[in-house]
């Protein structure tokens, strides 16, 4: 089970990484385990800014469909368009070509109230 050191996780299993003025969203390595194989994803929010744990969008895999909660509050400025075709990008490098959005993050300060790897690895039980 692959848990970058330099990403912050939230309990519900997405991951971010701050970038300059922007971050990126994912799930991790361990929600794309668990849900199987992603045949779709529905981010209709890309313009809209969210609240902290407000749902951005849904991921489909073969079994089940999940919510996906922002770890911030912030505005989506852009979804990554290669999953539309690809969705199963999400299960062979969820932190890399995998990614699920861009925000501008609103409130900075909720990047504290964040999982570190070593709370997401003891969340999972790694």
């Amino acid at each position: 089970m692959t848990i970058p050191l330099n990403l912050k996780y939230t309990k519900e299993h997405e991951w971010i990484r701050v970038e300059d003025d922007y971050a990126i969203i994912g799930i991790t390595d361990f929600a794309q385990s668990e849900l199987g194989d992603i045949v779709y994803l529905e981010i209709e929010t890309v313009g809209e800014t969210l609240a902290r744990e407000e749902v951005f969008g849904t991921i489909e895999a073969v079994k089940t469909v999940s919510d996906l909660f922002m770890p911030v509050s912030g505005e989506i400025i852009e979804m990554n368009e290669a999953l539309n075709d690809a969705a199963e990008l999400v299960n062979s490098d969820p932190y890399g070509t995998g990614w699920l959005v861009k925000i501008k993050i609103t409130d900075v300060s909720e990047l504290n109230e964040l999982l570190s790897a070593d709370q997401y690895k003891a969340l999972i039980g790694e």
